[in-house]
């Protein structure tokens, strides 16, 4: 996925300015399409920056714990192949 030019603190304050001025106004200011500015306030609705941080640190804690289980699962299926091959 390509990486956004804006962090997510930046997309917040962008939708705040959306809201009190035309989302083509704020588009055009900022550099980015409209339809842009649609997506961002599908995803980052509502959200303070405060409670992004927080979802970028429980997505990075998630991606950390999902890649720790598929270290598990693999030594156990390697420790599993060692067993049957010792019978």
């Amino acid at each position: 996925m390509k990486k956004s030019r804006y962090k997510e603190e930046q997309i917040v304050s962008i939708l705040r300015e959306a809201e009190s001025n035309t989302v083509t106004a704020t588009a055009r200011k900022h550099g980015v399409a409209e339809q842009t500015i649609y997506r961002w306030r599908r995803q980052f609705s509502g959200m303070e920056v405060s409670d992004v941080r927080e979802l970028r640190r429980l997505r990075d804690e998630n991606a950390r714990l999902k890649k720790l289980v598929a270290e598990r699962d693999l030594e156990v299926e390697v420790m599993k192949e060692i067993q049957a091959k010792k019978w």
